[in-house]
């Protein structure tokens, strides 16, 4: 097991060195402002940490995605549960479902800031009003796809709704909720970006925007270095052991 791991680290190791190196030789074959080398890239990354801008900018826009996804997930998993255990309410809502995924992310949030103006509730609004149909449709699909044969034990062991929800629903529900918190996260931090660069005078989306017109190309790619990281400790740090402490029962 130790090796497996030992070897998995070697190798995504490696892969980051290999990639590293391509883009070094691209930016020295393309020899542009338009592709800084990667040397170019951390030093401008470093003096971002240094100067405190980076940190700043980056914490306005995690906060932000804080208030979102729990918003978002909080509803959207309510909505899911209530549209998967009830055919009626589904049948009358699954058109509503399709529409709000088909509106494009721009259009609401462009909607949101004209109805209710450039405001922080405004883009908060906008992110979960974006997010709220994905999760709705996961975590109904999970619903649909409870076992009912559990729920029917549960209820002759006579068991109460908080344990059958801890040990009967949850464990069903918890690989549909977890797939829609990581496409959640991608797609949360794609639309807030969108937000801040709309109608919002700080966060990484406003400094994208400022770096864009500046063609700051490696305060671009530092920026976005930035906030990779960040979601990549999100996944490793939160919700890679979260996930394997509800997976402890497959075992």
């Amino acid at each position: 097991m130790s090796n497996c791991k030992l070897s998995s680290s070697v190798l995504n190791a490696l892969s980051l060195l290999i990639f590293l190196c391509l883009w070094q030789l691209l930016a020295v074959w393309v020899n542009s402002v338009t592709l800084p080398p990667p040397i170019a890239v951390a030093k401008v990354f470093w003096q971002a940490i240094l100067s405190g801008e980076l940190p700043y900018h980056l914490g306005v826009t995690l906060l932000r995605l804080t208030i979102s996804f729990i918003i978002a997930m909080l509803l959207g998993c309510a909505i899911g549960i209530l549209l998967g255990r009830n055919k009626a309410l589904d049948g009358l809502f699954d058109q509503w479902l399709i529409i709000f995924l088909n509106v494009p992310a721009l259009v609401s949030m462009i909607l949101c800031y004209v109805w209710f103006g450039l405001t922080e509730s405004a883009a908060i609004l906008a992110v979960v009003i974006n997010k709220i149909p994905n999760v709705v449709v996961t975590v109904r699909e999970g619903t649909r796809a409870l076992n009912q044969d559990l729920s029917e034990m549960a209820r002759c062991y006579r068991f109460s709704k908080r344990k059958t929800l801890q040990h009967v629903i949850w464990p069903q529900l918890h690989p549909y909720i977890m797939a829609a918190t990581r496409s959640g996260l991608a797609l949360i931090w794609k639309i807030i970006l969108v937000v801040e660069l709309l109608g919002r005078s700080n966060g990484m989306g406003y400094q994208l925007n400022l770096f864009f017109q500046l063609f700051d190309v490696a305060s671009i790619l530092a920026y976005t270095f930035a906030f990779i990281t960040v979601v990549q400790l999100i996944e490793w740090l939160v919700l890679k052991p979260l996930d394997k402490k509800q997976q402890r029962w497959r075992r």
